[in-house]
């Protein structure tokens, strides 16, 4: 499953503010998520479009407190400051110079209480990035790995199967253009994988009228692509983009017809949403045929009454069921990867489905039994 990772871009060496500037134009331009200025920079770094300000112990404007520890005492005073920066309603963050096991166990204490966990690992060494990645898992900490490089980028967040959070970039031996590198890197590999499988159509069935939802995103898809959309949030039918040349509209390959407004829909970090909450700013999940999938914003939500039509298909003797506009322009993709129009599935066409085991409590995935007709 695609998990979206992020950039940190330090910036708050000393060096006048002129001689860093071009560092978080870097920054912003590369779409990094985060950026470290000193703390009277704050104003002039969102001036310059900073979304995120991260300071060191927190500043006004500052959306992020970051706390840097080089010893094990630095680390407990770190831990300690947490609550009163987050009472200021600021994230924590709590750098670790990790240089060795004394320090790799007070760096997991720090990311049982942070938000983000900064691992800076001196010579760049994988396994203490490894260890606190198996240690942490399930608690509330981010963990970024510091980095120097693109390719210390790509290491950090391919470290054993879930990868660190994201990155922690000190760009200053490489220069500005690293900062562009190393978030070319994370955005090629952001792109994961979801689990499809075929499912066989038993039955269509127009159903009257009904709300429903097209999702326009700030991306231009391509054919193969779509949304994973549903009536039952342990099964999502693969609904292809606008891509494709047509007598009746006009390609607008930035939208996908998604389908009832009821329906559920795959968003980041393996979460539903459902059709009818979403709005402009929102993230949701791009699938292809071969299950690829990238994150993209919304950028309009259209709901329209239109007539509707029921969509139900078999899968290891479960069946499954989707609502989507009934027009020949609203297409699903068959088993080759190919869409095929709602209008012309018959009972045998086999279709692509994302099926999941268990249920969602606000749409997160949980183990437990739920039924949804």
């Amino acid at each position: 499953m695609n998990l979206a990772k992020s950039v940190w871009v330090r910036a708050d060496w000393d060096e006048p503010w002129e001689a860093r500037k071009s560092f978080i134009t870097s920054a912003i331009e590369a779409g990094a998520d985060a950026v470290v200025v000193r703390p009277d920079e704050v104003a002039k770094a969102r001036k310059l479009g900073v979304t995120e300000a991260v300071t060191e112990g927190g500043s006004e404007g500052s959306s992020i407190a970051l706390f840097s520890a080089g010893s094990v005492g630095e680390v407990e005073e770190a831990i300690s400051l947490a609550d009163s920066a987050r009472e200021k309603r600021r994230k924590v963050a709590i750098l670790v110079e990790v240089t060795g096991k004394e320090l790799e166990r007070a760096a997991v204490r720090a990311g049982e209480v942070a938000d983000f966990l900064v691992v800076i690992a001196r010579d760049w060494k994988v396994i203490p990035l490894e260890n606190l990645i198996a240690e942490l898992q399930g608690s509330r900490a981010q963990i970024l790995a510091g980095v120097k490089t693109a390719d210390e980028a790509r290491t950090a967040v391919e470290t054993l199967e879930v990868g660190a959070d994201g990155v922690f970039l000190d760009p200053r031996e490489k220069g500005a253009e690293e900062v562009r590198r190393v978030c070319r890197v994370i955005q090629e590999l952001g792109v994961g994988k979801t689990e499809l499988v075929v499912a066989k159509v038993t039955m269509t069935k127009p159903v009257g009228m009904g709300d429903r939802a097209c999702v326009d995103t700030t991306s231009l898809m391509r054919v193969g692509e779509g949304m994973l959309v549903g009536s039952q949030a342990n099964a999502l039918f693969l609904v292809h983009s606008e891509t494709l040349k047509s007598e009746y509209v006009e390609p607008r390959p930035f939208r996908v017809n998604a389908g009832a407004v009821h329906a559920y829909i795959l968003v980041p970090g393996g979460k539903t949403r459902y059709l009818s909450e979403l709005q402009a700013g929102d993230e949701v999940s791009i699938v292809d045929a071969e299950g690829n999938t990238r994150t993209s914003v919304v950028g309009r939500v259209k709901i329209e009454r239109r007539p509707l039509l029921l969509v139900e298909a078999e899968f290891e003797g479960e069946k499954f069921r989707t609502l989507v506009q009934n027009a020949e322009t609203i297409n699903l993709v068959d088993k080759s990867g190919k869409p095929i129009s709602v209008t012309e599935l018959k009972p045998g066409d086999e279709v692509l489905v994302h099926v999941e085991r268990g249920g969602r409590h606000f749409g997160i995935k949980v183990d437990e039994t739920l039924i949804e007709r």
